[in-house]
């Protein structure tokens, strides 16, 4: 897929903080709550703020300064169901789901919200979710085959009355869901990682391919490289991008914030987080796995949000929006400090100046190229 067609708007998701906790692994304030009536009032104000996509949170135990966490499609069901426009995607994970499982539960979602539903299918990388189960571990390279089973047996299940599949790790025998999905031709399937092996998951499947936090050079490398494999293989894949959101009146008060949150990191969490992810980065052959080349301080916010560089003014935020666009992203996934407030200010603050420049880019007028560099 070429870049996103400069007349069509750029999408905006938020991190759902169904997990304690917060975005960020320090003991900086953050007032946002991980229970669902605070929850709920923030899916009401991020569809009327111009989000379109929430995205569920998965963990199972208590792990890296979440200590409490709701499961993720229960979660996002309510989130449906309290909300009008919103389309809600939750984590899972093969290997503790079912496929066949899944889809019904999606194809009901789905129906019940009109439309909405939408999973983000992760191969997973803490280990103990799985053995402390009694479920096998795979590795790195198995995970992602398992993973394209998954997907491959979630779209026959959604699109065929006589779903067939046989593969090493899953198996459908003339299998059929009723109701099918209301969305078309399925809900929409999202995946990340960011090795080999998950870029050419992204381009042989899955419909939205999520990066973790990445300046525009990292970005613009995925991109072409998951565009490659896509085109190889004639399909299309659009692209998300993680970013964490600090909007301030100037950049040293946004900078500033971005200081403290790292000054008071959760040191002991913070480590063990990098220590269970450490497999699942330099594990792979070429490096190029999830977190492989992550510092402390981008670890304090658990998907490298801060590398994006969404930190300084709503000018500043919508330049570097508007330059991601630019090199292929169609959704920004956000994550905030102070969600409520934070949402609110975004969409009053730095969502009208993105889509004035997003106008001022589709009349051919261009926009000043932002800053580079890394945050």
């Amino acid at each position: 897929m070429s870049a996103p067609d400069p007349h069509e708007p750029l999408k905006f998701a938020y991190w759902v903080p169904n997990v304690s906790g917060g975005l960020v692994t320090s003991d900086i304030e953050q007032r946002t709550d991980w229970g669902y009536e605070y929850n709920r009032k923030l899916a009401v104000l991020a569809e009327d703020n111009g989000f379109e996509y929430a995205l569920s949170q998965v963990r199972y135990t208590a792990s890296y300064g979440a200590a409490y966490q709701h499961e993720s499609t229960g979660f996002s069901l309510a989130l449906l169901l309290a909300t009008q426009r919103l389309k809600v995607i939750a984590a899972v994970h093969p290997g503790l789901w079912h496929p066949g499982v899944l889809a019904k539960f999606i194809a009901s979602a789905d129906v019940i919200s009109g439309g909405r539903a939408a999973v983000n299918v992760v191969s997973g990388w803490f280990k103990d979710e799985f053995t402390k189960l009694g479920e096998p571990w795979l590795e790195h390279d198995e995970r992602y085959r398992r993973t394209e089973e998954f997907i491959r047996v979630l779209k026959e299940l959604w699109t065929d009355d006589h779903a067939e599949f046989g593969g090493d790790f899953y198996r459908i025998h003339d299998f059929d869901i009723k109701p099918k999905p209301e969305s078309r031709p399925h809900p929409e399937i999202f995946q990340g990682g960011n090795s080999t092996a998950a870029r050419k998951l992204a381009g042989r499947v899955s419909d939205w391919y999520f990066s973790n936090g990445k300046d525009f050079d990292g970005f613009t490398e995925q991109v072409e490289e998951v565009n490659g494999y896509a085109a190889a293989n004639n399909h299309s894949v659009r692209f998300g991008l993680n970013g964490f959101v600090i909007a301030r009146e100037s950049e040293s008060e946004a900078r500033d914030v971005l200081r403290e949150i790292v000054a008071k990191a959760n040191v002991d969490a913070v480590e063990g987080f990098r220590s269970a992810v450490k497999q699942a980065g330099k594990s792979t052959s070429d490096a190029k796995g999830m977190w492989a080349d992550s510092e402390f301080k981008d670890l304090v916010q658990y998907n490298d949000g801060f590398r994006t560089g969404l930190i300084g003014t709503p000018e500043q935020i919508a330049d570097r929006a508007i330059e991601y666009k630019r090199r292929g992203a169609h959704l920004l996934l956000l994550g905030f400090l102070h969600y409520l407030e934070d949402v609110a200010h975004f969409g009053s603050e730095v969502l009208p100046v993105i889509r004035s420049k997003e106008r001022d880019v589709a009349r051919g007028a261009g926009v000043p190229e932002p800053a580079t560099g890394r945050v």
